[in-house]
């Protein structure tokens, strides 16, 4: 414990904060995945005010983030160091099998079933719309082990994954990436990959809403991008690269899967795809004017009845390259 890198004040604020009965229970509560205040709440059986009073103090001790999505307020477990040291610390500490801490879990579990409940009863109304487009490309499982491939051979620190949907993404490299970060504008669609996530016991992810256009993150900050069957719905797909390339760290990669250009007026009509496809060419220009290098380019054929062709593309932020090539001219 003495070897985490803690500074006098930040210790001791942290334990101030959670040195007190309620506010213990609390972070227990949020180190086993994202709440809200009224789910806290209602496990705790304390009234609003206190309980918003409490997380107060731990998000004011950098103990817990919070964010707010449309007209909720999350709260989740410090992410950025040294603070989530000092947070994965006390949470280290706490025996699992504490009695009150059991009682807690077990209030948590019958919460988060009414969510997933939820959750999915609004992807069954909408599953037909998935379906139908699934069977018009290749199997899926296909697809996924693409992306694998196309992202294997370096480690991920940190994945961002924009227009996240079910979450799938974030639970494909959950064992191989540090933290994920999934990004969507529907808050319907962010209770179905926080069910997901939590059903597949994903633990270094979390999802938050937010504008593909406008990401409220800092620049260069993850080293993997993904956008997965996204950019076909937007407006402005060349903006959404730029902002995407934004965030990436130096030599970090962006990797996009959507369509090849196809005929299919029906997505258009029914499923409100803007774009029907991209040609390699055309999203490559918007790739090299985000300020990216283009890598690779792959096609998958769709099944034997199927009209859509996927199309992966995967670019890199030439910065570390461009060091790379100065030093090595530097020494010549």
């Amino acid at each position: 414990m003495a070897s985490l890198p803690l500074s006098f004040p930040l210790l001791l604020d942290g334990l101030k904060a959670a040195g007190e009965d309620t506010r213990l229970r609390l972070l227990a509560l949020i180190g086993e995945g994202e709440l809200t205040v009224s789910e806290l709440t209602e496990i705790l059986g304390q009234s609003q005010p206190r309980i918003s009073r409490h997380l107060k103090l731990l998000a004011e001790a950098g103990l817990v983030e919070r964010y707010r999505e449309a007209s909720w307020v999350f709260y989740r477990r410090a992410t950025e160091a040294p603070a989530a040291a000092l947070t994965d610390a006390l949470l280290d500490l706490l025996a699992p099998d504490d009695a009150i801490l059991l009682r807690d879990r077990e209030r948590l579990e019958a919460v988060r079933a009414a969510r997933a409940a939820q959750a999915q009863a609004y992807f069954r109304a909408h599953a037909h719309e998935w379906d139908a487009i699934r069977r018009l490309h290749a199997p899926e499982e296909q697809v996924e082990a693409a992306i694998k491939s196309a992202l294997s051979g370096a480690t991920i620190g940190s994945l961002l994954d924009l227009g996240t949907g079910t979450g799938r993404i974030l639970e494909l490299f959950a064992g191989e990436m540090e933290r994920g970060v999934g990004i969507d504008l529907s808050s319907e669609m962010l209770s179905v990959a926080r069910a997901n996530l939590e059903r597949a016991g994903v633990r270094n992810a979390t999802v938050r809403q937010g504008d593909i256009y406008s990401l409220a993150l800092p620049r260069d900050s993850f080293d993997v991008v993904v956008v997965h069957q996204v950019l076909h719905f937007l407006e402005d797909a060349p903006r959404a690269l730029k902002e995407a390339a934004r965030v990436l760290r130096p030599g970090g990669r962006l990797l996009v899967i959507d369509f090849d250009p196809h005929d299919l007026e029906f997505l258009r009509e029914q499923h409100a795809h803007r774009r029907l496809g991209f040609a390699p060419e055309i999203l490559e220009n918007w790739l090299v004017q985000a300020g990216l290098s283009p890598q690779s380019h792959r096609l998958l054929a769709p099944q034997a009845d199927g009209k859509l062709t996927v199309s992966l593309w995967l670019a890199r932020d030439p910065r570390i390259a461009l060091a790379s090539a100065q030093n090595n001219r530097e020494v010549a």
